[in-house]
């Protein structure tokens, strides 16, 4: 599905470019009579960002994300909520959502299972789609209150990216909840480039929790950080 979702992509961007040399002639003959000149307006990102003349801060309309251009902080428009009983994943714990991301139940396969990885199994995709990025915000479960999240993450990591570089652990807050973060480059053989990947992990009276960011590749995982950012800071007791 990626691999035809950067097809599409291409089309797309060959139509634009023959559009514009069309209008290449207009445009000097514009330039020509009136003597005056601009820069060329920058791509605009998945999700229609705009910017704002004044003020000086920057939002995306589907995908949700706003950053103020003094500081370079962002933050994610909030949506939903998952986690609680009712919600699309039922979850020890239960967290905001940004805008349009969509979450869903991961169902048992009958003949393999939930995908499983270290103490923890795949319980719940949220997908970034709907909000115009490619990737998906994973949650994963398991093992039990005693369980050290560090531990936990180490064997997460080491079971989803085989391959990897620039490995570096963090203790942080999820919610309230102590946790464990860890940011790190999937280099596998089969990627176009190295990618970055984070994920985060604590401790709840029902068992381990895993949050992990991945994405179709860099870009993309940058463009997704506020929804996590979000997902990270409003943990709280389901």
């Amino acid at each position: 599905m990626f691999e035809l979702t950067q097809g599409w992509g291409i089309v797309v961007r060959g139509l634009m470019r023959g559009t514009a040399v069309g209008l290449v002639p207009a445009v000097l003959a514009m330039v020509v009579l009136t003597g005056c000149s601009s820069e060329p307006e920058p791509d605009r990102p998945a999700g229609g960002a705009k910017t704002a003349a004044k003020g000086g801060t920057e939002s995306a309309g589907k995908g949700g994300t706003k950053r103020a251009e003094k500081g370079g902080t962002k933050s994610a428009a909030k949506g939903g909520a998952v986690g609680a009983a009712g919600s699309p994943c039922a979850l020890p714990v239960s967290f905001d959502l940004a805008a349009d991301w969509k979450p869903k139940a991961v169902k048992d396969d009958p003949e393999f299972g939930l995908p499983k990885q270290g103490l923890v199994t795949l319980v719940c995709e949220i997908d970034a789609k709907p909000a115009g990025n490619i990737g998906f915000l994973r949650v994963w479960t398991g093992g039990g209150s005693g369980d050290d999240a560090r531990k936990a993450l180490e064997a997460f990591v080491a079971a989803e990216a085989k391959s990897r570089d620039k490995v570096a652990y963090s203790a942080t807050k999820a919610g309230q909840y102590a946790a464990a973060e860890v940011t790190y480059l999937n280099t596998n053989e089969f990627l176009d480039a190295p990618k970055k990947e984070r994920a985060l992990a604590f401790t709840t009276p029902r068992g381990v929790v895993v949050l992990h960011l991945g994405g179709l590749d860099s870009a993309e995982h940058e463009q997704m950080l506020p929804a996590y950012e979000l997902a990270k800071k409003s943990v709280r007791s389901a």
